[in-house]
């Protein structure tokens, strides 16, 4: 099957269309199936950021040549009352124990670069049975120690940046993340893109993978090697990183300063950070049906649900995967890329009306849907679950308006709730809009006690208060929490970004807020060869996009006539553009679709919050038109 691409890079290039349009809200399924739709912030949504090597602050640690999680926030040139957050390019030494798993999710974790595989942890036993990994896993003993000067809950992105940020300003530091994963911290993007185009039928065990660029890498952020005991962490001289695995905590004592694990150890802290990140959603039929469907339903998020998903791929007839947001479209393009293979039917449903129909105007999310199709994904749109059951060894899904699929397997892919047990225990608020722990401006929630990634609610003084389920939000939230939580009292102010592909040829990249619901107006052009994500990362010479790798230089081109959208028979009108999101005529929020390495220009348009007479002129910046 050819990919879409190359009727775009054959098209001759021609004038803009301009796409001016007032999008209408997808239906909604009734409260019954509430949990079966994508909420508009979407947090399968992953991307990453582009790195700068380390060096290891110790002899010990010299042979891991990690890079760190992300390349620092330049500061405003001009007086500000809302600082950007520096960070000290200094790797920190890592330990780690592990002991029983826990199941939990935690935060998305963004690619970064390492020169040494680690070996997996295995799966919780509580998960469908993994492959046993192809090598050991280096662990020390497993005993807790009692007090931590810096506690941090969590073990993903924003806690990891945190981590980071706590030794560069205090290189003495002594930081224990707690996770109730039972794998070291690790990237999770892959799990749902690149992992699924290895060709090696090991990778469920190697967890290692090639990048667009070609170059290989493994998910885990650091090797085994690279750890030590939590318990030597009192004694390391230099201080360092412990990271304690497969423990869980359940209750925190704010005014005596310490947390309870599950298992009733306590550990006290000075300052604490939650970044607890958030939990998969569910359909509530699906949990209703019992344990036989639950076993037959795959809730995604973790190295055991890429490695059980993966079994399952082999050992059925059809898939379907329920939601049409980032992940569950991630998903359906990596599986329906498969399914010629491993004779599989690959079903996509969703209740909007095209893929990522609560993301994208209703003219992209359609043009969107057509790409998936020619993935090998059968799209079921309009599709509002009233009923799952098993029936004669099947599982048969009933849709609101008579329809009925059957199907061997479910994946859900019906968003992520935010992960705020320790609220009550803690005496924390919890916003009632958003989610999360409700945080200041300094990301603080109480005295010694900060809260980043997923986890946290937070005023934006650009946009208002939000929750943000993205990979560069958790790096730069985790990052400040750090710095705060060392003294720095810097506020927030960054606007994150996000990213998505569906497979090789098709990338889009998004920063402020894109909601289908408000007004868009789009420019596009004609792609080229080069206009893919692939094609991006193989010209940065990395493998991640993000806005650090490449500062664009706005050029002047001409601009077309606004114009309804052309008819979808051609597949090319939308190879390539800018897509603005509207709010009161001004800009908030900006999808940059096929264009790659523009992300600063976007930043810049929604932190200048100025209204623009004709977008056609504001389209120029992004030299879409470039050959």
């Amino acid at each position: 099957m050819e990919p879409a691409q190359d009727s775009m890079a054959a098209a001759a290039p021609e004038q803009p269309v301009v796409q001016a349009e007032t999008s209408e809200s997808v239906p909604e399924a009734p409260a019954e199936e509430k949990t079966s739709e994508e909420p508009v912030v979407q947090p399968e949504m992953s991307e990453s950021i582009e790195e700068t090597p380390v060096e290891a602050p110790t002899a010990s640690q010299a042979e891991t040549s990690e890079p760190p999680l992300e390349t620092p926030t330049p500061e405003p040139s001009e007086p500000s009352p809302c600082p950007a957050v520096v960070e000290s390019a200094e790797a920190i030494p890592v330990a780690v124990a592990e002991s029983a798993p826990e199941v939990s999710a935690e935060q998305i974790v963004a690619p970064v670069a390492e020169s040494a595989p680690p070996a997996p942890t295995p799966a919780p036993a509580s998960e469908t049975p993994a492959p046993a990994p192809a090598a050991p896993t280096e662990t020390a003993p497993s005993q807790v120690p009692e007090h931590a000067p810096y506690l941090l809950i969590g073990g993903g992105t924003a806690s990891f940046a945190a981590a980071r940020s706590i030794r560069a300003r205090d290189p003495g530091a002594r930081v224990l993340i707690v996770t109730d994963e039972p794998d070291l911290p690790y990237m999770r993007p892959p799990l749902s893109k690149e992992l699924w185009f290895v060709d090696d039928p090991e990778v469920t065990e190697t967890l290692r993978f090639k990048q667009w660029n070609g170059k290989e890498r493994s998910i885990f952020f650091q090797p085994p090697s690279f750890y030590v005991s939590p318990m030597e962490l009192t004694q390391v001289e230099n201080g360092g990183v412990a990271v304690l695995t497969g423990k869980k905590v359940v209750h925190m004592d704010v005014r005596g300063n310490k947390v309870r694990l599950e298992d009733g150890t306590e550990i006290s802290y000075d300052k604490c950070l939650i970044a607890t990140g958030g939990i998969p959603r569910n359909l509530q039929v699906i949990e209703r049906g019992g344990d036989e469907l639950m076993k037959r339903t795959t809730l995604f998020r973790k190295v055991e649900d890429f490695r059980s998903l993966g079994k399952v791929s082999k050992e059925v007839k059809s898939i379907t995967i329920i939601g049409g947001g980032f992940l569950g479209s991630e998903l359906a393009c990596a599986l329906g890329r498969r399914s010629a293979d491993l004779d599989l039917e690959v079903i996509q449903m969703f209740p909007e009306k095209g893929n990522m129909g609560k993301v994208l105007p209703e003219y992209l999310s359609n043009w969107t849907t057509e790409k998936v199709k020619t993935e090998g994904v059968k799209v079921v749109t309009d599709a509002l679950v009233k009923n799952v059951s098993l029936k004669d060894g099947k599982v048969e899904i009933k849709l609101k308006d008579g329809r009925t699929v059957q199907t061997d397997h479910i994946v859900a892919a019906v968003g992520l709730e935010p992960s705020v047990e320790l609220a009550k225990s803690a005496g924390l608020e919890v916003d009632a809009d958003f989610g999360g722990y409700r945080v200041n401006a300094e990301l603080q929630a109480r005295s010694n006690i900060w809260v980043a990634g997923d986890a946290a609610c937070f005023y934006d003084i650009k946009l208002g208060r939000r929750r943000v389920e993205h990979h560069d939000h958790a790096v730069v939230s985790g990052r400040l929490a750090g710095e705060n939580m060392t003294g720095a009292n810097k506020p927030y102010w960054h606007q994150s970004m996000f990213w998505s592909d569906l497979g090789p040829d098709v990338g889009y990249e998004a920063i402020g807020i894109v909601d289908s619901s408000l007004p868009t107006v789009g420019v596009f052009a004609k792609a080229t060869a080069k206009d893919t994500p692939k094609a991006a990362t193989e010209k940065s010479g990395t493998g991640i996009r993000s806005e650090s790798e490449t500062e664009a230089v706005a050029g002047i081109v001409t601009p077309g006539k606004a114009a309804p959208p052309p008819p979808m028979q051609q597949k090319d009108d939308y190879g390539k553009g800018v897509i603005f999101y509207l709010r009161d005529k001004v800009v908030v929020g900006i999808v940059l679709w096929n264009v790659f390495n523009r992300m600063p220009i976007a930043r810049k348009i929604i932190k200048d919050g100025e209204e623009h007479a004709d977008l056609n002129e504001v389209a120029k910046l992004f030299n879409i038109h470039e050959d």
